[in-house]
């Protein structure tokens, strides 16, 4: 009787552990391996024997994945080819569509991925080559119909995995990342829901970060169908295995008391150690994940794990050059013990404030940052003029103003901080255009600028200074109540005058 030849696979990379360790598996797995180095020696190996499918690196030396990949489209197009890199972009994900490529890898890739490429490719192939008898049979448009359904599907893949990237390339925190990675999960699946939680070692159970609901609802945290120690003990395994696991209809769903009917878990790893757990499910009884929502949400989780290390060290660059400038400030302060603290409260009184007139998170946010750091500038004026005990002559003051210039290049040289730097440039602006440096008047003054105005005003005239004594609160507010509209904008003098009657800036000024 004769022996049923074995499916033939041709492994193409420069690297030859990756060709050791591929070939050393799918060898195991029953398939008849062959390798090559680059593009050439695979020409050579091809011309030697059959292969029934070819697995290819883009960037080697001689010839590349994609040279390789529109040879063999052009010589026998039965053989279908998988790109693999490790630098996906959007010019070779197009690349690969025309040059007959069936599927696209991102490195490093798990073998178990690999595998599941394989078992689809042949099944597709082998639908390709019934497909190639038929094609004989049938009119011209039907083929052409058909070719042209393959590729819109390919083209709708290739942009969910843009989409994916695209995702993921803003995030600046890591909330906004765990929020992302749900919201995305139950985009590209369809899910019911969709939750992320953080897993570690020293952890007893699994902490839930994110949870999002279908058609993006925001739903609460605990406001999902699975919940006990059996999902915290599936999420332990998923993320100790750091592997992809997809359940529908099985007894572990019964098991778990859920109405869930299909669930889909995915690790999102860091250096091949979990950080998290992805996890997605679908309720309706007709409603199942695929290896293909497998597949994309580990697309996904490759894409966040990235992004999580690039914004852990955003972060901790943001708090380390945050630390030093801060530094800076109570270097300034600490020459004139009279100012000393001034600028964490005018950062104080500044969130009053943009609280009372309704600014957002992210502007807060720039209040209490521009507010430790409006005065900054200072560290370049000389200490006979800024501790000078009386009247500053005109040269003199004319070097003052000079202070939130130099604060505003300090910030801005860093990069970090544009819009942070614009605030601090015009917090000495004034209403009606007779300020400094630029003279801006009115809604030409950024927002938080005349917030910051009012707030530096304030803090300068109820605290003690070289050159008298603080006002008491009635004065203080006198002054900045008439100089609503020259000195200051009358919206937020009015925001000051109702925090002032709630008596919220007393203990600003006892302190």
């Amino acid at each position: 009787m004769t022996e049923l030849r074995k499916e033939t696979i041709l492994f193409v990379d420069d690297e030859e552990s990756i060709l050791d360790i591929t070939g050393e598996y799918f060898r195991h797995k029953g398939y008849q391996v062959l390798t090559a180095g680059n593009g050439f020696e695979a020409l050579e190996v091809l011309g030697a024997q059959p292969v029934d499918c070819c697995f290819t690196d883009i960037n080697m030396p001689g010839m590349d994945g994609l040279e390789l990949a529109e040879h063999i489209r052009q010589h026998d197009v039965s053989i279908p080819v998988v790109v693999m890199t490790g630098f996906p972009s959007l010019e070779n994900t197009l690349s690969t569509l025309k040059n007959g490529v069936v599927d696209f890898l991102i490195k490093p890739v798990k073998l178990e991925q690999m595998e599941l490429c394989v078992r689809r490719v042949f099944r597709e192939r082998e639908l390709f080559l019934k497909n190639l008898l038929l094609a004989k049979e049938v009119e011209g448009k039907e083929r052409l119909e058909a070719l042209n359904q393959k590729l819109v599907s390919k083209v709708e893949e290739l942009n969910i995995m843009n989409r994916i990237m695209d995702d993921f390339s803003a995030i600046s925190s890591s909330e906004e990342l765990f929020k992302k990675a749900t919201e995305s999960a139950v985009d590209i699946t369809g899910a019911d829901a969709s939750r992320f939680f953080i897993v570690s070692e020293s952890m007893e159970i699994p902490i839930e970060m994110a949870a999002t609901g279908a058609g993006g609802a925001r739903i609460p945290l605990d406001g999902l169908a699975l919940h006990g120690k059996e999902l915290e003990t599936l999420i332990c395994e998923v993320a100790q295995e750091g592997v992809p696991t997809l359940i529908s209809h099985s007894s572990r769903l019964r098991e778990l008391r859920s109405p869930v009917n299909s669930l889909v878990l995915v690790p999102l790893q860091i250096r091949a150690k979990s950080l998290g757990v992805l996890v997605a499910s679908h309720v309706a009884e007709n409603c199942h994940f695929t290896e293909k929502d497998v597949y994309h949400l580990s697309f996904m989780t490759q894409k966040a794990a990235g992004n999580v290390e690039n914004v852990a060290l955003y972060e901790n660059i943001y708090d380390n050059l945050f630390s030093t400038l801060s530094a800076f400030v109570k270097a300034v302060e600490a020459r004139d013990s009279y100012t000393n603290q001034h600028s964490n409260r005018v950062g104080e009184i500044a969130i009053l404030l943009g609280m009372e007139l309704g600014c957002s998170k992210e502007e807060l946010d720039i209040l209490t940052f521009a507010g430790r750091l409006h005065d900054i500038g200072k560290i370049g004026i000389r200490d006979a003029i800024l501790l000078k005990p009386g009247r500053l002559t005109d040269e003199e003051f004319e070097k003052i103003k000079e202070h939130p210039d130099i604060g505003a290049d300090i910030v801005g040289q860093l990069g970090l901080w544009d819009r942070e730097a614009q605030i601090i440039r015009h917090h000495h602006e004034r209403f009606d255009g007779r300020g400094y440096p630029e003279g801006l008047r009115s809604v030409a003054i950024p927002f938080l600028s005349r917030i910051l105005s009012v707030a530096d005003a304030f803090d300068a005239m109820a605290s003690d200074r070289a050159y008298r004594r603080k006002m008491p609160l009635e004065k203080v507010t006198g002054i900045i109540r008439d100089g609503a509209g020259e000195q200051f904008d009358p919206r937020v003098v009015e925001a000051y005058l109702s925090v002032v009657a709630r008596g919220e800036l007393d203990v600003s000024l006892d302190e």
